[in-house]
C-alpha cells in the first residue's frame, strides 16, 4: 500500500511535470556530494529544478504528467532537470558535464515528444529564450532603423541644398 508522503511526493512533481516545457533525465553515477550540491547550485541559479528520485516514483509522476515513452530511460540513478525554458536544463546539464565529466544524459522530453541524448545536446546549443527574444527585436527593429536613415539622409540633403542655394544668393548679391 502507497504511504501518503509517496503519492503526495509523486503528485507534486507530476504537477511540476505538466508545467514544464523541457524536462531531461540524466545518470549522476560517480559524482560526489560537492558536486552534485555545485550542480544543484547551478541550477538553482539558472532557474532549473534539479530532483533525485527513486525510479518507481519517477514513473508514476511520468505518467500522471502523461509524459510516454520515458519508462525505458529510468533505469539505474536517475535525476530529472526541468524547467519553463526550453533549452535551460539541457544547457546547464551540458556544460556541467563538460567541466566535470561525470554526468551523462539520458534522454528529454519537449512539447510531448522524447528526445535521445543526441536530441539533449542539441537543445543545449539553441539559444535561449533571452537571445531569440533579442533576435526577433534587432529584426523587427531593422526595417524601422533603415526608414528612419532614409528620411534623416533626405532632411540632410535636403538641408544641403538650401544650405548652397542660400550661398549662391548670397555671393550673387
Amino acid at each position: 500500500m502507497p504511504k501518503p508522503e509517496k503519492i503526495a511526493l509523486v503528485t507534486e512533481i507530476a504537477e511540476k511535470l505538466e508545467t514544464a516545457n523541457s524536462v531531461v533525465l540524466c545518470d549522476f553515477k560517480g559524482i560526489n556530494v560537492e558536486e552534485i550540491s555545485e550542480l544543484r547550485k547551478r541550477c538553482r541559479e539558472s532557474g532549473v529544478t534539479f530532483r533525485v528520485m527513486k525510479n518507481t516514483l519517477l514513473v508514476r509522476a511520468a505518467e500522471t504528467a502523461g509524459m510516454e515513452g520515458l519508462e525505458d530511460y529510468f533505469v539505474g540513478p536517475t535525476a530529472l532537470a526541468y524547467s519553463e525554458d526550453y533549452s535551460k536544463p539541457a544547457k546547464v546539464l551540458k556544460e556541467f558535464q563538460k567541466e566535470f565529466q561525470k554526468l551523462t544524459m539520458k534522454a528529454g522530453y519537449v512539447d510531448g515528444q522524447v528526445i535521445d541524448e543526441e536530441g539533449v545536446k542539441s537543445l543545449a546549443d539553441m539559444p535561449g529564450r533571452e537571445e531569440l527574444l533579442g533576435m526577433v527585436a534587432g529584426v523587427l527593429q531593422a526595417p524601422i532603423s533603415g526608414f528612419a536613415r532614409v528620411l534623416n539622409a533626405n532632411l540632410q540633403s535636403f538641408a544641403n541644398v538650401i544650405d548652397q542655394l542660400a550661398k549662391q544668393k548670397g555671393e550673387a548679391a
